[in-house]
């Protein structure tokens, strides 16, 4: 199975990408399910206050081989990521941390566009 949707950025996106994630219902366990709400609303968040440049944000979607692949990609050139230090801001911040720790597998890639995705193993 796979979709994919196309979502503005804006506040109620995060939402939006939560209740995409419905669509799996019956295909995957709850707390797969849970994990993936979680997660994506991280990153379609973080798509939102930190990319700078005009353009929505693409949401896809895919399983296969039991495996749970969502892709978040935005306008944006990319990023590195780092690992949270001692004297990070406590109330923020934390999306790529939980990403780290519960997908099986993420990275982020940019090609003309950044896109940041996670695995879990459904």
């Amino acid at each position: 199975m796979f979709y994919s949707e196309i979502l503005p950025k804006s506040s109620s996106s995060p939402a939006r990408a939560r209740r995409s994630i419905d669509r799996l219902n019956g295909e995957l366990a709850d707390g797969v399910l849970d994990d993936a709400r979680l997660l994506v609303s991280e990153l379609v968040t973080n798509a939102v206050e930190h990319v700078a440049e005009p353009g929505d944000i693409e949401l896809r979607v895919e399983v296969t081989g039991g495996v749970l692949r969502v892709e978040v990609l935005d306008p944006g050139p990319g990023f590195t990521p780092r690992p949270r230090r001692e004297g990070d801001r406590k109330d923020s911040g934390w999306g790529l941390h939980f990403i780290a720790r519960v997908a099986d597998r993420w990275a982020v890639d940019a090609d003309d566009r950044a896109r940041v995705w996670f695995e879990l193993i459904a």
